[in-house]
């Protein structure tokens, strides 16, 4: 049975963030709002919380997942990035965007893709999700709410809780974030290309 915590979505409650961070870092797979929609998170290394997603989603050995940074600065160590690329990064973070970069050795081999060792990094713009970062002091591992059969997200809270409050720890409602997905830019390439149209404009990583 799963903890549902109301988050007020402007200025978050600091009792319940710490006591949703416990959760989390204690090996709970949560349910969080972000800028764009909800979303699975957990710890970055616990494999135990990530098959928990992996069997819920039913995904394959191919999905790429995403962590969820509170800033760039976290980036280098879960990421290689150039100047350039770097540059692109800051002046569209935060934001409704996920770039798809090669993955450093210090991310674990359950959430990179198997073949091209690529991971998805994205810094959310939620006043819930980015005090959660900062409460757990590291990025979260996070996969888009979509169940299986399914071509968006789950975005009623309640609606969440009512589904999927036996295969959680924690539900926190953070009120309506929409239900719409991120804009993903491959920056893997020569030149970075959209992977996926979302809520981000990929007009600006054309060309």
């Amino acid at each position: 049975m799963s903890q549902f915590f109301q988050i007020h979505p402007d200025n978050p409650q600091a009792r319940l963030i710490k006591q949703a961070a416990d959760i989390i870092l204690e090996g709970g797979l949560a349910v969080i709002p972000t800028d764009c929609a909800y979303a699975l998170a957990c710890r970055v290394g616990d494999k135990s919380a990530t098959e928990r997603v992996i069997r819920m989603r039913q995904l394959g050995a191919k999905h790429n997942f995403t962590l969820l940074c509170r800033d760039l600065s976290e980036l280098s160590t879960f990421a290689k990035v150039d100047n350039t690329e770097y540059r692109l990064l800051k002046a569209h973070t935060p934001g409704a965007f996920t770039f798809i970069l090669p993955a450093t050795r210090d991310v674990p081999r359950l959430l990179m893709h198997p073949k091209k060792r690529t991971i998805g990094i994205r810094v959310p713009d939620n006043a819930i999700a980015m005090a959660l970062l900062q409460e757990i002091g590291e990025p979260l591992m996070t996969s888009s709410l979509i169940m299986p059969g399914d071509e968006l997200p789950l975005s009623d809270p309640y609606d969440i809780r009512a589904t999927l409050e036996h295969q959680l720890d924690l539900v926190v409602d953070g009120g309506f974030c929409g239900f719409e997905a991120t804009t993903v830019v491959d920056m893997t390439g020569e030149v970075p290309e959209s992977a996926r149209q979302g809520v981000g404009d990929a007009s600006a990583f054309a060309g």
